[in-house]
């Protein structure tokens, strides 16, 4: 009689389960807690985390696109053999909604491909250009 109890509440259980994964209700509290159910898939505390952005600092050089600008980063780089800091300049098309012009210095960070090379997004402007 006792194993026949056991039976049928462990096929009670197995159709419970069953019956959740099908829903998809309940798949990460059957699968186990901190465990994986599908490849790629961040349960507990590694759900609400991301990277933080890559940011730069540079001068708007170009404003003559519709909510794009062309920022100007420049950045000291020590010469291999000469030891001496050389500049190096990088160019980046951020997308401008701040509305910043042609000399003003802006904050940018990384985000989605807006478009083929539109890869930034100005964040604020830190200094306005003299006109």
């Amino acid at each position: 009689m006792a194993e026949e109890t056991k039976e049928e509440v462990t096929t009670t259980a197995d159709a419970n389960a069953a019956d959740a994964v099908k829903s998809g209700e309940g798949l990460a509290k059957a699968v186990g807690a901190g465990v994986d159910a599908q490849a790629g898939d961040a349960t507990g505390a590694e759900a609400g985390r991301r990277a933080r952005r890559a940011e730069k600092v540079g001068i708007v050089a170009s404003d003559k696109m519709q909510k794009t600008c062309v920022v100007r980063v420049d950045r000291l780089v020590k010469h291999p053999k000469y030891r001496r800091y050389v500049r190096r300049t990088s160019k980046f098309m951020a997308h401008n909604e701040q509305g910043a012009g042609i000399g003003d210095k802006v904050r940018i960070v990384e985000t989605r491909p807006m478009s083929a090379h539109k890869r930034w997004r100005v964040v604020e402007i830190i200094q306005k250009a003299e006109k």
